[in-house]
């Protein structure tokens, strides 16, 4: 289940930030209230998750997930450029994430 927490942390987390972005420097009431909202919701799943999943493992997953998430809306919903150090920044990131994660399963 904490699995399905920690997904769950990301839909919001990725919801928040489209949100902050939309809210145009919180200038704009409803994507600012949505950021707040989605970013609480976002820390209490995220928290529920930390229950069995190692904060380092469920940490970098969040991250990693989210930065690679935004960065395709950003592209597609917002029209932001991509480029080749773009992508493959990204996927270090994601790299990065798998080697934390089997990292913690060696022991």
């Amino acid at each position: 289940m904490e699995w399905i927490y920690l997904i769950i942390a990301i839909a919001f987390e990725t919801l928040g930030t489209t949100c902050m972005k939309l809210s145009e420097g919180f200038t704009k009431v409803l994507p600012a209230l949505g950021t707040l909202i989605t970013y609480v919701l976002c820390f209490i799943f995220l928290s529920m998750s930390l229950k069995k999943i190692s904060v380092s493992v469920a940490y970098a997953i969040w991250g990693a997930a989210g930065t690679t998430i935004i960065a395709i809306i950003g592209v597609i919903v917002f029209k932001e450029s991509i480029n080749i150090l773009k992508v493959i920044s990204i996927l270090f990131i994601i790299l990065g994430v798998i080697g934390l994660n089997l990292s913690s399963t060696s022991h």
